[in-house]
């Protein structure tokens, strides 16, 4: 049976979930709600208010859809999942109650200590005095995070006390933590609830700079496959966080259905986890869904219908995948919008903040405009591939991170 396939969201993650569900052999239709000028050329898009659940759940019913993704954390929080649900109609996606652990970092951690899961020690703080408190226990490099939605740019790691106490002030509700050594991964895992399926984990780049330098941003590249990872580290992720997470959200009648994204620092204490996502993560899912040789609609909708016990592991190509970001001029202080793209025309390039001008101009309209993913069979044959699509691209003050898996493809090089 063929499946029509609703995709909820506007960026290079869903561009990259409507793509490869169009290549499933067992979906007919996709659809993306409202998508982007990239979602266009694999489904249909539909103009709709991602955070109404009753408008995304009436668009859904109107185009009799047998699975509907629910991308962003924003709508998910908002509990677009459950409106959803409520028609009937299978989501891959988690209620607002348990996309609170995304929503609430304090929840999170509230979670992980429940469920025995390693993490760094924290502490919530609401007034300036607990804040400067915290700091001082844990002392510098300060982490400062605020405990809500932030687009990924919630999040301060400095040695400047005082930038650290007027990022907590700005925010209001925080968390401060000890701050985590050694390198960071990203597992994402599907869950039905009470089973779960892990992806191959994978690296992003939160800093805008060269070298990890300058502010946090949402993500400007990922790769995979960690040639670095040490061994069986996804079964000791999926056996000491995933699991157990999923198992106390279910306990607490809250069960968790979709995305579980655990974002880890693998220390010298062991690994800890950095911070919970309640969905797919970008960049990490345009380099992963390239890989990724699993037809995507039939394990999202085993996850999404209770049946994720029943299907095979997941399958990956034996390759390695590098994406790489073009940002806008500003980013991510102020971006620069409505700026002319040329070059975009090429199998791999996800949109993300990209728009259509009166005269069907490709434009820049958001901070991170295009995320560019090349493969190969090396890291270095997948970080030439990538930047070479990169170079064909032309965004007036656009600008790319060159260092993008440099340091891994190094190290495959020197096994």
């Amino acid at each position: 049976m063929t499946q029509t396939v609703l995709v909820v969201g506007t960026g290079g993650r869903e561009h990259a979930l409507a793509w490869a569900l169009s290549r499933d052999p067992e979906v007919g239709e996709v659809h993306i709600a409202p998508g982007n000028p990239g979602t266009s050329a694999v489904g249909t898009n539909h103009q709709v208010n991602i955070l109404d659940g009753a408008a995304v759940a009436a668009l859904a019913v109107e185009l009799a859809a047998d699975l509907v993704v629910v991308g962003p954390e924003a709508p998910l929080v908002a509990g677009v999942a459950d409106a959803v649900r409520a028609q009937g109609i299978a989501v891959f996606g988690p209620s607002a109650a348990a996309a609170q652990l995304e929503g609430s970092k304090a929840f999170a951690k509230e979670i992980m200590a429940a469920a025995g899961v390693p993490t760094a020690a924290a502490r919530v703080c609401v007034t300036a005095d607990e804040a400067a408190a915290a700091l001082d226990e844990f002392g510098a490099p300060y982490v400062v995070k605020d405990d809500g939605l932030a687009a990924g740019k919630g999040v301060i790691v400095t040695n400047d006390r005082a930038a650290a106490i007027s990022h907590a002030a700005a925010c209001g509700k925080v968390i401060i933590e000890e701050y985590l050594d050694g390198p960071e991964v990203s597992l994402f895992a599907l869950s039905d609830g009470v089973k779960v399926l892990a992806f191959e984990p994978a690296q992003d780049f939160k800093r805008v700079g060269n070298g990890d330098t300058g502010p946090n941003t949402g993500g400007m590249g990922a790769y995979t496959p960690l040639p670095w990872a040490p061994s069986g580290l996804t079964e000791e992720v999926v056996r000491t966080v995933i699991q157990p997470t999923v198992d106390e959200m279910r306990r607490r009648g809250t069960p968790f259905v979709g995305l579980l994204y655990a974002g880890l620092a693998l220390t010298r204490k062991g690994m800890r986890v950095v911070e919970f996502n309640a969905r797919f993560g970008d960049p990490e899912t345009q380099p992963l869904l390239t890989r990724l040789k699993t037809p995507l609609g039939g394990v999202l909708a085993a996850a999404a219908t209770g049946s994720l016990g029943e299907h095979p592991p997941l399958e990956w190509g034996s390759g390695a995948a590098v994406a790489v970001v073009i940002a806008a001029a500003g980013y991510p202080e102020s971006p620069r919008k409505g700026d002319p793209i040329t070059g975009a025309e090429i199998e791999g390039v996800f949109h993300a903040g990209t728009a259509l001008d009166d005269d069907d101009q490709l434009i820049s309209a958001g901070g991170r405009v295009l995320t560019v993913v090349g493969a190969g069979d090396t890291l270095a044959q997948a970080r030439q591939a990538a930047y070479v699509k990169v170079a064909q691209i032309k965004l007036p003050g656009g600008f790319y991170r060159t260092d993008i898996a440099a340091k891994a493809a190094e190290i495959e090089d020197n096994e």
